[in-house]
């Protein structure tokens, strides 16, 4: 048990390392090759926060574990709003554009929407068999590539806050960090979900328990850091675009190639969770036209705090 806590943490840590050395590797060459700061924000930077969730759920896919594949995402985009969010107000208030409003906010409860869709289908309606399937993944992942390409086509770069901090390395030095990035996360990702499943046997905890809780709040850890640095240093904007930017990614990216490789089972989700994650996304939306309006005080992220230690105690009370 000890030995499995301890690859636990070590493949957790090669995770973090090896995304943070892959996009900042993949970084370097695409602004020493010109390409813009725009797409370098949407794509890699924007991207990379949810490169955690993306290795967990792909292994886990390629083993056939659709609880961990699909409970890893739900559980970090539940995470990101309700915990991130929450925890980014307490260290200073998050302030919302009326773009943030009219459009980020409603895109995010819009694809949410869309997952919560297939499964009333396939899970409630009983229509086709109960998974996500080869043909949805795919879809998925195309909605993706439509949704860069309307951020592109929008001309929004609001990256250029985060990009100030964005350091340049030498050819050599940037493939050797993506090399080497890439090599963590196929590790540390095979080590992360394998220790994770043993400790919910030895536990006799569900993997979909561990998938939510444990491996959702691990794999946010990289949206986490970004949003208190952020918050820190006054860039609420930066906070908010990122748990945003993360949670559609983790829907049409990560469930989508998920299930390309292998169609998921949603038999072991349950509807308080496809709930909390919509809950969650149309509170985010609810709270920029309450008490102070245009932002997230202090007292509607303490709220989100309690929604999620309440989810959590629910999950755990129920195994």
């Amino acid at each position: 048990m000890v030995l499995q806590i301890l690859l636990l943490i070590s493949g957790l840590l090669l995770i973090l390392f090896g995304a943070n050395w892959l996009v900042d590797g993949s970084t370097s060459i695409a602004r020493k090759t010109g390409i813009s700061e725009f797409v370098i924000g949407i794509t890699i930077v924007g991207i990379g926060t949810s490169t955690p969730e993306m290795v967990v759920s792909y292994f886990a896919a390629f083993q056939g574990q659709s609880e961990i594949a699909l409970g890893n995402v739900i559980g970090s985009n539940i995470f990101n709003i309700l915990m991130i969010l929450g925890i980014t107000t307490l260290i200073k208030p998050v302030t919302m554009s009326r773009e943030n409003r009219l459009k980020d906010i409603p895109m995010n409860i819009l694809v949410t929407g869309a997952l919560l869709i297939l499964w009333l289908a396939h899970s409630i309606l009983g229509i086709g068999q109960n998974q996500i399937s080869r043909l949805e993944g795919l879809l998925m992942l195309i909605a993706f590539v439509a949704y860069l390409w309307m951020m592109f086509r929008s001309g929004n770069d609001n990256t250029e806050e985060e990009n100030e901090e964005i350091k340049t390395f030498s050819p050599a030095m940037a493939v050797i960090m993506i090399i080497g990035g890439l090599a963590c996360l196929i590790g540390g990702g095979r080590v992360f979900v394998n220790s994770a499943t043993a400790i919910a046997h030895y536990l006799n905890l569900s993997e979909k328990f561990i998938a939510i809780t444990i491996m959702a709040a691990g794999t946010s850890l990289p949206e986490l850091a970004t949003c208190i640095v952020a918050a820190r240093k006054g860039r609420n904007q930066m906070a908010l675009g990122n748990v945003i930017g993360s949670n559609i990614s983790n829907i049409l990216l990560i469930v989508g190639g998920a299930a390309l490789i292998s169609p998921l089972s949603l038999s072991g989700i349950s509807y308080m969770d496809f709930a909390v994650v919509m809950i969650s996304s149309i509170i985010l939306l609810i709270s920029a036209y309450t008490f102070q309006k245009e932002r997230i005080d202090r007292i509607e992220g303490m709220f989100f705090i309690l929604i999620e230690i309440a989810y959590m105690v629910w999950l755990f009370i129920k195994g």
